[in-house]
């Protein structure tokens, strides 16, 4: 993690070398062969990343005990080539990674297969200048170790989609039964306000249709095909405004994010190191909102607020 293009911090190195010694005791440093100067390294990069410039001792501190130690301190290890804490990985992870790809899946050899094509990304097979090239190396430690596996494992499954896309339509897709990742059991809630607050923005401004459509998708776990006869149009045509929805959904929520303060790394990071589950969680509570109130009735579309549309000609 280099640090020369990001901004200064107003904390003292008395602070930061206090504050690294303690998280390489907290994690466990020792045993995985970091020092705490490694660790005084890590936490400097962490606090220029995500600290606003000029934050002080008592921000650093905040950040600093904030962090999972253990799980920070073994990905480092991991990373650096450690193979006493890859195998402590591997020991605590495997099988979590396996049901974690199945959840995504669901189906168990695919899952497997999406499992096993992340080992060697996070082992760090490949090497830039002479370094160990691991994507453990960018866990930061603001998460759970199992929350950013997930994230890893679910970012896998859509660039595997997204390259079948070329030849295999979604709705295809839909009618084999294949569709998007299980609703999960106990979800964590975010824990910072900005996103919740952008993340309802973003589903505010939407047209009660793209909600509907939405809401039918990711909450009631309808098919395209349902959808498609629901609004009387076609399932391509369900399947493209799909994709635009969540792609638009995505780049406001960022937005959001941004005109609340947040860099433009700090949005970025929300979607590749946060829990996916965490921010289905708000999804899933402003779409739900919205059906309580009767937007999105099964019982029909007049009570939707929605245009009845006419069947398109193919």
């Amino acid at each position: 993690m280099g640090s020369s293009s990001q901004p200064a911090l107003s904390a003292t190195a008395s602070a930061l070398a206090a504050l690294a010694a303690e998280l390489w005791q907290r994690g466990g440093g020792e045993q995985f062969g970091l020092t705490v100067a490694d660790c005084a390294r890590l936490l400097d990069a962490i606090a220029r990343k995500y600290l606003p410039p000029g934050a002080g001792d008592r921000e650093l501190r905040e950040l600093a005990r904030s962090l999972k130690a253990e799980e920070l301190a073994l990905t480092q290890a991991c990373a650096a080539g450690h193979q006493r804490a890859w195998e402590i990985f591997l020991l605590r992870y495997r099988e979590k990674l396996y049901d974690m790809a199945l959840s995504i899946t669901r189906e168990e050899s695919s899952g497997r297969e999406l499992a096993d094509s992340i080992y060697a990304d996070l082992y760090g097979t490949t090497t830039r200048d002479g370094q160990r090239i691991s994507k453990l190396a960018s866990y930061t430690g603001r998460g759970s170790l199992e929350g950013w596996l997930r994230t890893v494992l679910a970012q896998e499954y859509v660039n595997r989609y997204r390259r079948g896309k070329r030849l295999v339509s979604l709705e295809e897709e839909s009618e084999k039964g294949q569709q998007f990742e299980a609703r999960p059991a106990d979800p964590v809630p975010v824990s910072d306000t900005r996103i919740e607050q952008a993340i309802d923005e973003a589903l505010l401004a939407l047209p009660a249709e793209e909600r509907f459509i939405l809401a039918s998708y990711f909450l009631d776990e309808r098919t395209l095909a349902e959808i498609a006869r629901t609004l009387r149009v076609h399932e391509s045509t369900i399947s493209r405004k799909l994709d635009r929805i969540t792609a638009a959904l995505r780049k406001n929520i960022k937005a959001g994010l941004k005109r609340r303060g947040m860099s433009h790394a700090e949005a970025e990071e929300v979607f590749s190191e946060v829990d996916v589950r965490d921010l289905r969680v708000n999804l899933r509570a402003g779409l739900a909102q919205e059906s309580e109130l009767g937007t999105f009735s099964r019982k029909g579309m007049s009570g939707a607020g929605l245009p009845e549309h006419e069947p398109e000609s193919h």
